[in-house]
């Protein structure tokens, strides 16, 4: 029996540059002053998080400091030889209500 194929919808991926373009074309501000303006944004939001802080957009989601704690982990090509993890802080992120059931429309 054959198995169907698959066809995946090749999505793009969204960068600083496309951002800018579109605060370009919607709003008439120079590419310039778009990109100073968004890096300002960034700057804000890695600062906050940096200091341990978290960062809130309403209907968008959450961004959030979490620590993981170290754990001992294995070398799957020689599992006899363990090796500790060490605890590190990393960005999660919590998508808000809205911005869920707006994925799952599409």
């Amino acid at each position: 029996m054959k198995k169907k194929a698959t066809t995946k919808k090749k999505m793009k991926t969204l960068n600083k540059r496309d951002i800018v373009l579109e605060i370009n074309k919607q709003t008439g501000i120079t590419q310039p002053k778009a990109m100073e303006a968004l890096q300002i944004v960034l700057d804000s939001i890695a600062d906050c998080l940096s200091n341990g802080g978290h960062v809130e957009f309403r209907d968008f989601g959450v961004f959030e400091l979490a620590v993981r704690q170290s754990r001992v982990g294995r070398n799957p090509n020689k599992p006899e030889e363990t090796v500790v993890i060490p605890t590190r802080k990393v960005v999660k992120f919590k998508p808000s209500k809205k911005l869920k059931e707006l994925v799952l429309e599409s």
